[in-house]
C-alpha cells in the first residue's frame, strides 16, 4: 500500500493535543450543566431541502450516496444532484436543532437550554482556522412561542465564563442589538435594512470608505445617511453609557425610533450585568451587524486577545424563528464555538501544553513473561483506585522498559519484589527517586495523577487544569 497523503481540511491530532481537545470539551461541559443546559446529540445526516432552507450553497453541503445497495437497485451510487430529499452531512448544529426540536416539542420542556459538542463539515477551503470537519460546540436556549429577554443576556455571560476559564489567551466579547441598528436606520428614513446590516458586517474586511459607497449604491443610502450608520458603528464602550453615545447620536441626526429606544433598554441590561459578573469581558461594538438575516436581537461576536487575525471563535445572537410547524413559532438565542479554529491557534503557536502524551501515570515492570499475572495484579489494583496503570510490554531489561516509559511520558515505573526485603517498588524516572510502595495504598501525587494542561505563561488566565480521565 502506498504511503497515504493527508486531507487538506480535515485535522488529525497527535494523542497530546487529543487530550487538550478533550479536556476543552469536558471543561466547557462542566460550565453549561453548572447553568441548567441539558445535553444533546443529534445524527450527522439531514434532508438537503432542510440543510438548504435559510439560503446556504449547496457547495458548502457534503452530499451522501451509496456505492452499493441491495441486489437489484439499480439507482444505487448514482448522484441526484437536484434531488433536494437527497441527504448531507450537516454543517452547523441549529439546522439539525430546529428539526429536532419540532420534531420532538411536545417530550421537551421550555424554555429548553441544551448543549451540544459535535462535528460537522463544510465544503469550504481551508486555510488558518478553517477546516471542513471540525468541532463545533453550541448551546441556545428556545421558547414556545415567546423566549424573555433575559436569556439574552444569559446566553453569552454563560458562554464567556466557559471560555474565560478554559487554559486560553484572554477573550473579548463584543455585542450589538439589531434593534437599536434598525431603529436607527429606520429613523434616518431608510427601509432595506437588512441589506444595511449586510454592508456594515463587511466593515472590519473593506474598511468604512468602502462600506460608505456600499451603503449609497446597494442600500440606498444619500451620503449623509451613510455617514450617520457609519457614525452610529463606530461606538463602543463596556457600560451602559454606550447607550447615551446612541442617543446623543441619534438627537444629532434628529432619529425618533421606539424601536431604537427598546433595543437600547436591552443592551444596556446586557452590560450592566457583564460588568457585574465579568467587567472587561464582554463590551458594546456598534459594528457588531452578525450579516445573516434571522437575528432579530441581541448578536455576539467573541475574539481571542492578540489573535484577532483569527477572527471570531465564538458568535450567535438572537431569533425568532428557529422553527416554525405553522402553529407554533419556537424563538431561541443561541452561540458556537468553532472549537477546531480556536484548538488550531492553540497548537500552532503552543499556546497551551500537556504535562504528558498519555493517561497512564504508572508502568508496572514486567521481570519475566511467567510473572507477567503479577504484574496484571499490581495494576488492576492500582486501576480499581483510579490510578491510571499499564502493564509494559515486554520483559526487557529494566533500563529499556524504564526508557519505554520516558518515551510515553509515564512519571512512575512499578518493579514488583525489589526491596531488599521483597517489598515492591515504585521510581519517579524524572528524579530517580525510588522507594517502597503497596499497591493497595500507595498514592501519586496530585499533579501527577491525569495529564495537567497548561497555557503559556504570558497568556494564563486561570491555573492549572487537571485532565479527568473516565
Amino acid at each position: 500500500m502506498a504511503r497515504p497523503k493527508a486531507l487538506s481540511g480535515f485535522p488529525e491530532w497527535l494523542p497530546a493535543q487529543r487530550l487538550i481537545e478533550q479536556e476543552l470539551l469536558a471543561q466547557l461541559q462542566r460550565v453549561f450543566e453548572l447553568h441548567g443546559y441539558v445535553p444533546l446529540e443529534t445524527r450527522a445526516v439531514e434532508p438537503l431541502e432542510h440543510l438548504l432552507a435559510k439560503g446556504e450553497t449547496s457547495k458548502e453541503v457534503y452530499l451522501l450516496r451509496r456505492l452499493q445497495d441491495e441486489a437489484g437497485d439499480e439507482d444505487a451510487g448514482v448522484p441526484r444532484e437536484h434531488d433536494r430529499n437527497q441527504l448531507g452531512l450537516h454543517f452547523d448544529l441549529t439546522v439539525p436543532l430546529a428539526r429536532y426540536v419540532l420534531e420532538n416539542a411536545g417530550k421537551l420542556q421550555f424554555p429548553f437550554k441544551r448543549y451540544q459538542m459535535q462535528k460537522v463539515w463544510r465544503g469550504e477551503r481551508p486555510q488558518d482556522g478553517r477546516f471542513r470537519e471540525f468541532y463545533q460546540v453550541d448551546i441556545d436556549v428556545v421558547g414556545a412561542d415567546t423566549l424573555p429577554y433575559h436569556f439574552e443576556v444569559e446566553v453569552p455571560l454563560v458562554m464567556a465564563k466557559a471560555l474565560a476559564e478554559l487554559p486560553i489567551p484572554p477573550i473579548r466579547m463584543r455585542i450589538n442589538n439589531r434593534k437599536v441598528a434598525e431603529g436607527f436606520y429606520r429613523g434616518l428614513g431608510l427601509q432595506d435594512t437588512q441589506e444595511i446590516l449586510r454592508q456594515i458586517d463587511k466593515l472590519a474586511k473593506i474598511g468604512a470608505d468602502a462600506v460608505a459607497e456600499l451603503l449609497q449604491t446597494e442600500a440606498g443610502a444619500d451620503k449623509q445617511q451613510a455617514r450617520a450608520c457609519l457614525e452610529l458603528a463606530q461606538i463602543t464602550g463596556q457600560t451602559s453609557a454606550v447607550v447615551d453615545d446612541v442617543r446623543a447620536l441619534a438627537a444629532q441626526y434628529e432619529v425618533e425610533s421606539e424601536l431604537l429606544e427598546t433595543g437600547l433598554t436591552e443592551l444596556a441590561q446586557l452590560l450592566d450585568a457583564a460588568q457585574e459578573e465579568l467587567a472587561g469581558i464582554v463590551i458594546a461594538d456598534l459594528s457588531v451587524a452578525r450579516g445573516l438575516d434571522y437575528y432579530t436581537g441581541s448578536v455576539y461576536e467573541t475574539e481571542i486577545v492578540g489573535h484577532e487575525d483569527l477572527g471570531s471563535v465564538c458568535s450567535g445572537g438572537r431569533y425568532d424563528e428557529l422553527a416554525s410547524d405553522g402553529k407554533n413559532t419556537y424563538p431561541g438565542v443561541g452561540m458556537s464555538i468553532g472549537l477546531s479554529r480556536l484548538i488550531s491557534r492553540l497548537f500552532r503557536q503552543e499556546l497551551v501544553t500537556v504535562s504528558r502524551s498519555t493517561p497512564t501515570a504508572v508502568l508496572v515492570a514486567v521481570g519475566s513473561e511467567d510473572e507477567r499475572s503479577a504484574s496484571n495484579r499490581v495494576a488492576n489494583q492500582l486501576r480499581e483506585r483510579g490510578i491510571a496503570a499499564e502493564t509494559s510490554p515486554s520483559a526487557a531489561k529494566f533500563g529499556r522498559q524504564i526508557r519505554y516509559a520516558d518515551r510515553r511520558g509515564i512519571p512512575f515505573v512499578w518493579f514488583i519484589g525489589a526491596g531488599d526485603d521483597g517489598a515492591d517498588q515504585v521510581k519517579d524516572i524524572r528524579s530517580g527517586d525510588q522507594h517502597a510502595a503497596d499497591a493497595s495504598s500507595w498514592q501519586p501525587p496530585a499533579d501527577d495523577l491525569y495529564p495537567r494542561i497548561t497555557a503559556a505563561e504570558a497568556y494564563a488566565q486561570s491555573p492549572a487544569i487537571r485532565l479527568v480521565v473516565s
